[in-house]
């Protein structure tokens, strides 16, 4: 295994040159941006928008987060249950549903672009909005990977236990046995397209077999 340091710009250079180059094959790419929240995925799906933009590709941008189960479902077993954050939490039949398979070769393209606000613990109403043949779909979020979820590409934000223990802030520590078991069962680095090293956030690396 090689590990290469890489600035973010560089990064979210290459990550939309591999977009570029899936594009030729899809009508549409669905990206995944798999992370823990300590490892920012919603910045590298930020950091996207602009060069994806300047190569002439419609974005749109989608969290996973606004893709959760009910509170009644999610909590089933309490609030700080990491079995059921890795298995129950994300509605991966919505966001399939919603999201991903409106953008299946022949789909319509009319995507929702959230569902649920977990906060608030009810629908989001939010309206559907259609991306435009030859768009880019950037989905960020943690535990992706291992669904069996329709993407062309896949990016994996790794961090190690430690680094990850470091950057989680303790009223969410609970979740990291939830990482570590994606880690040893869905080993997400070998599922992912690319895999990028993050225990310092500002200071990637790629990682190549």
């Amino acid at each position: 295994m090689r590990v290469t340091p890489i600035s973010r710009e560089r990064l979210a250079g290459l990550v939309a040159d591999r977009i570029e180059d899936a594009a030729r094959d899809a009508p549409w790419v669905r990206v995944a941006l798999d992370g823990a929240a300590a490892a920012r995925p919603g910045a590298l799906a930020d950091a996207l928008v602009e060069p994806l933009r300047l190569r002439g590709r419609p974005v749109l941008r989608v969290s996973a987060a606004d893709f959760l189960r009910p509170a009644s479902l999610r909590l089933e077993y309490g609030r700080h249950d990491a079995d059921a954050f890795h298995d129950l939490w994300l509605d991966d039949g919505a966001l399939l549903r919603e999201v991903l398979a409106p953008l299946d070769p022949g789909g319509s393209g009319r995507v929702l672009p959230s569902l649920w606000d977990a906060a608030a613990d009810r629908a989001t109403r939010a309206p559907y909005t259609e991306l435009p043949s030859g768009g880019v779909l950037l989905v960020d979020g943690a535990l992706l990977l291992g669904r069996w979820l329709p993407f062309e590409l896949t990016v994996h934000l790794a961090m190690g236990p430690a680094a990850l223990a470091r950057h989680t802030p303790e009223d969410e520590r609970w979740t990291l046995p939830a990482f570590a078991r994606y880690e040893e069962e869905t080993r997400p680095r070998d599922l992912a397209d690319l895999s990028i090293k993050v225990d310092d956030p500002r200071h990637p690396a790629l990682v190549e077999p």
